[in-house]
This record gives C-alpha cells, sequence and structure tokens, in this order.
C-alpha cells in the first residue's frame, strides 16, 4: 500500500509542476481567444450583446461605438494570445470589463430581478466577468516570470 501512495505522490508532484508550467499560459491563450472572437461579432454588426451595449453607454452612438469596442477587444485577444505589450493588453482588459459593470449602474432593471441577490440572465452575463476579470489579473501576477507560477511567490527560473 505505501508504494500505491509513493507513486500517486510523484503523479501529483507531476501533474501539479505541468500545471504551474502550463495553466497560466493555457488561461491566457483562453482569455485571448475569447476576447478576439466576441469582438469580431461586435465588428460584423452579430453579437448578441449590441444593443445591451447600446443601452448601458447611449450616451454613443451603437452605429460607431459597439465596432470600436470590438476592435478594442479583438486588441485584447490579440495581444493575449500573441504576448504583444502585455502590459497595455491587460491595462485595455481592466477598462474594458470594469466598464462591464456599467450595465449594474445604468440599467439594473435588466441586470436585476426585484433584488440585488436575484441576477436575471444579463445580470449572470455581467457578473461572471469578475472571474474573466480575476483570470486578466492572474496572468498579470505573471507577466515578469514568463507566465509561470511559483508556489514560493519568487519569480520563476
Amino acid at each position: 500500500m505505501e508504494a500505491v501512495w509513493r507513486h500517486l505522490e510523484r503523479l501529483d508532484a507531476q501533474i501539479v509542476s505541468w500545471l504551474q508550467r502550463n495553466s497560466v499560459p493555457l488561461l491566457r491563450i483562453a482569455l485571448g481567444t475569447v476576447f478576439l472572437w466576441f469582438g469580431a461579432l461586435k465588428v460584423v454588426g452579430a453579437s448578441p450583446v449590441n444593443d445591451l451595449v447600446a443601452t448601458t453607454v447611449y450616451w454613443f452612438s451603437p452605429r460607431w461605438f459597439v465596432p470600436l469596442l470590438g476592435v478594442w477587444e479583438m486588441a485584447i485577444g490579440v495581444g493575449l494570445l500573441f504576448r504583444v505589450a502585455l502590459r497595455l493588453t491587460l491595462l485595455l482588459l481592466l477598462v474594458q470589463l470594469s466598464g462591464t459593470f456599467l450595465t449594474l449602474v445604468v440599467a439594473p432593471d435588466l441586470a436585476f430581478r426585484g433584488s440585488p441577490l436575484v441576477l436575471t440572465d444579463v445580470g449572470e452575463f455581467v457578473i461572471k466577468n469578475l472571474v474573466l476579470l480575476s483570470a486578466g489579473l492572474a496572468i498579470g501576477g505573471t507577466v515578469r516570470g514568463e507566465g509561470r507560477i511559483c508556489p514560493t511567490g519568487e519569480t520563476p527560473p
């Protein structure tokens, strides 16, 4: 039985080592893909959130603002996918995702169903951006270390 536990410990160490090397780069690629895809949908006018953006940012014309937002998101996607100007890319991501929370203030009737604890589908769509924001912060925490996580908090070799 002890041999089985040693084998499981070695396997666990290998899995954790792989995750430390690869999880943040995979997260960066996934997040970049999402931003590139969602941005492209806005640019070509096929995004399901075009009306939501127009309602939330009503002081700009959606004719030019939605495609501009799409280009912004595509720039974030390209920056994440290819590690281009990653610090600037993450700043653009932070600003863009922070802006999505405007819906909760500008159009709360679209986000909440009578109570701040009961979300509509739009509310869930907006709140899930906390996860995307956290993913961007996790990527930002590794900018100086080639995307690797060190358990001690040190910069990886």
